[in-house]
C-alpha cells in the first residue's frame, strides 16, 4: 500500500467576501488531545475566499486538499501585506505556497483481464496509509490503512466506505475490513462523530450512519464479540444523532433531532456550520444569491446537511423539487436516515445482549420499537403504498417515490404487507433498464433521474430480497451488474455513477465531472457477481 504523494500545484478554493464577516468558527471540534484543526476557510480566510471567487482552479475542492509549505499564519500575512502591490499574481502565489494533492490514480485494466479482476488489483492503487500527515494538511491521520472512493475523492468517505468494505471481504481481505472498521472507531473517539470524510473541512457533519452496519460485517467474520468490542463506539455515535433529544419539546428540532407534535422523535440531517462548504464554496455562495427571501446562513447550513445525506443533491430536499436555492433539508425526516438509526438501536441492543447488560438491551430494543412506530406511523404513505419522506415544519409527507422507500426493507424493520406493497411501487416506478433510478424527476442534480448510484441497488436488492420479493431483487441487480459490465467493457473503467435509462453511459449532473475508480461501484460490483454471476449477455472480459 503506498501512501498518497504531493506534486507540483494546481487547485480549486474556499470561503467567501459575504461570509468573511460570518466567521466560520463559531463551533469546533477537538481531538481526543484536545487540538483543534483548523479547516483551510479558517486557517487564511483572506486568501481562501480570493482563491475560491477568482476560480483559480476549476474544482473547488483542489485547494483545499492543497498542501501549505510554510506556517498558514505567515502565508496569510504574506497575503495580506502583497495583495494590493501592483504585478501582484494570486496563481503565482499559490503556485509558491502550496503543493498539490494528486488524483487518486485508476489505472486501465490489463487487456483481456475480467472484470472482478481488475477490481481485485484496484484495491491496492486505491489504498492509503496515513498515519501521521504532513504538518499543515487539511487531512486527518488514521492510525489504520484505508480505501478511498479514486479521483478527485483521496480521503476515506464514511458511508462509501461501507460498500467498499463489502467488496473488500468479497476479495478476502478481511484485514483491511478490520482495519477500516478500527478507523471510523477512532474517529468517534477522537471526535465524537465519523465525519463525513477524513478531513478537517468536514468535521462539522458526518453522513449516512453505517457504522453499525461494518460492525455486522465484521462480526459476520469473527464472531459476535465485535458487538461487544465496538459498543462503546455504537453508543457514542448514537449520543451524536440524539443530541438534544431530551429536552426537545413537541413541533421543535435541535441538531439532528425533531420532535413531533405527538411525541414521536425521529432524526434529521444537520451541520454545525451555516457556511458556504469549503470544497464547494463558490457554488453555495451564488446557490445562496439565488434565494430571494432566505438568509443566506439558513441555505448554506441546508446545503451542508444535503451533503450530510449522502444525496448531495436531489429533489427530495428542494421546496420546488427543481432549484437548488430551494433546498430545506433540515426540514426533512429523511425515510433511510431513520431506517439506519433503527439498525443502530438494534445493533447496539445486540451487543449490549452479547455483554449479558440486559437494562441495555431492554433500553435500546424499546427506542428502536418506538422508532420503528414513528416511522410506521409518519413516513408510510398509505395511499401510494410506500415510504417517505416527512417536513417536520409544513407538517407533512412529502409524497415522491424515491429510493430510499426500500430502507425500512433494508433494515428489517417493514411488516410483510408493507415490504409487498412498496415493492409493486418500486416495481411500477423506480425500474429502469440499467437498476434502479434514485428518483422520478429529471433536474440537472445528480441523485436524481437518469442516475443511478452503486450503494442504492444493494440497499434494493437486500431489502427485496429480505422480504421474498426475489425475482424484482434479481432483475434490479442483474440490470445494474450489466450496465457495470457494459460500460467496463467500452471503456476500461468503473466509475461513482451510472445512466439507468438505458443510455448505456456513466451518469452526469452535479457540481463536478464524473469520477473514475470507483470504491462503492467496486464493491457492489463483487457482490452482485456472487450473488448473480455473470449477467447474461455481458461480454466477459
Amino acid at each position: 500500500m503506498r501512501p498518497l504523494h504531493f506534486t507540483s500545484l494546481s487547485f480549486a478554493a474556499v470561503l467567501c467576501a459575504a461570509c468573511s464577516s460570518q466567521p466560520a468558527a463559531t463551533w469546533s471540534y477537538s481531538d481526543a488531545q484536545g487540538r483543534t484543526p483548523l479547516p483551510p476557510d479558517q486557517a487564511y480566510p483572506e486568501l481562501f475566499e480570493a482563491v475560491q471567487r477568482d476560480q483559480v482552479f476549476t474544482d473547488q475542492k483542489h485547494f483545499v486538499d492543497a498542501l501549505p509549505i510554510r506556517d498558514p499564519s505567515t502565508i496569510s500575512a504574506d497575503y495580506l501585506a502583497r495583495r494590493g502591490s501592483a504585478g501582484f499574481d494570486l496563481k503565482a502565489f499559490v503556485k509558491n505556497n502550496f503543493v498539490e494533492s494528486g488524483e487518486a490514480e485508476s489505472p486501465a485494466p490489463k487487456p483481456g483481464a475480467p472484470i472482478k479482476e481488475h477490481i481485485d488489483n484496484l484495491w491496492p492503487v486505491l489504498s492509503r496509509t496515513f498515519r501521521e500527515v504532513p504538518q499543515y494538511s487539511s487531512l486527518l491521520p488514521l492510525p489504520q490503512p484505508y480505501v478511498v472512493p479514486g479521483g478527485r475523492f483521496r480521503e476515506m468517505y464514511y458511508w462509501d466506505s461501507y460498500f467498499t468494505m463489502l467488496g473488500l471481504e468479497q476479495s478476502g481481505d478481511r484485514a483491511q475490513v478490520r482495519q477500516m472498521t478500527d478507523n471510523f472507531a477512532y474517529m468517534i473517539d477522537t471526535y465524537g462523530h465519523i465525519p463525513n470524510g477524513n478531513r478537517t473541512y468536514y468535521l462539522s457533519r458526518s453522513q449516512p450512519p453505517f457504522f453499525a452496519y461494518m460492525v455486522e460485517l465484521q462480526a459476520h467474520i469473527e464472531g459476535d464479540q465485535a458487538y461487544g468490542r465496538y459498543l462503546p463506539q455504537l453508543q457514542r455515535e448514537y449520543a451524536y444523532w440524539m443530541e438534544g433529544a431530551r429536552t426537545l419539546e413537541p413541533g421543535a428540532a435541535v441538531q439532528h433531532v425533531v420532535k413531533l407534535a405527538d411525541g414521536s422523535v425521529l432524526n434529521r440531517y444537520w451541520d454545525a456550520s451555516p457556511t458556504p462548504r469549503q470544497e464547494s464554496w463558490l457554488q453555495d455562495v451564488k446557490t445562496a444569491e439565488q434565494a430571494s427571501g432566505r438568509l443566506r446562513q439558513e441555505v448554506w447550513r441546508d446545503l451542508r446537511a444535503g451533503a450530510e445525506s449522502g444525496w448531495d443533491f436531489s429533489s427530495r430536499w428542494l421546496g420546488d423539487g427543481k432549484n437548488l436555492s430551494t433546498i430545506r433539508t433540515t426540514a426533512i425526516v429523511p425515510v433511510d436516515l431513520n431506517s439506519l438509526l433503527y439498525h443502530l438501536e438494534r445493533t447496539i441492543a445486540k451487543a449490549c445482549d452479547t455483554t449479558r447488560n440486559m437494562p441495555c438491551t431492554q433500553a435500546y430494543s424499546q427506542r428502536a420499537d418506538q422508532r420503528q412506530r414513528a416511522i410506521e406511523k409518519h413516513l408510510w404513505n398509505a395511499e401510494g403504498g410506500y415510504y417517505v419522506d416527512y417536513d417536520w415544519q409544513l407538517k407533512q409527507q412529502r409524497p415522491a417515490l424515491t429510493a430510499a422507500t426500500l430502507f425500512p426493507l433494508y433494515t428489517g424493520l417493514a411488516s410483510t404487507e408493507r415490504a409487498r406493497r412498496t415493492a409493486d411501487a418500486v416495481r411500477d416506478g423506480l425500474v429502469r433498464p440499467g437498476g434502479i433510478a434514485t428518483t422520478q424527476v429529471s433536474n440537472g442534480q445528480q441523485w436524481d433521474e437518469p442516475n443511478g448510484w452503486a450503494p442504492l441497488q444493494w440497499v434494493a436488492v437486500e431489502g427485496l430480497s429480505r422480504y421474498q420479493q426475489t425475482e424484482l431483487a434479481q432483475q434490479i441487480g442483474t440490470r445494474f451488474l450489466q450496465q457495470v459490465q457494459n460500460l467496463y467493457r467500452d471503456e476500461d473503467k468503473l466509475v461513482e455513477k451510472y445512466d439507468v435509462s438505458g443510455a448505456g453511459q456513466g451518469g452526469g449532473g452535479g457540481e463536478y465531472e464524473l469520477q473514475d475508480g470507483f470504491g462503492w461501484t467496486n464493491g457492489v460490483t463483487l457482490k452482485l457477481l456472487e450473488k448473480y454471476g455473470q449477467s447474461p449477455g455481458t461480454v466477459d472480459q
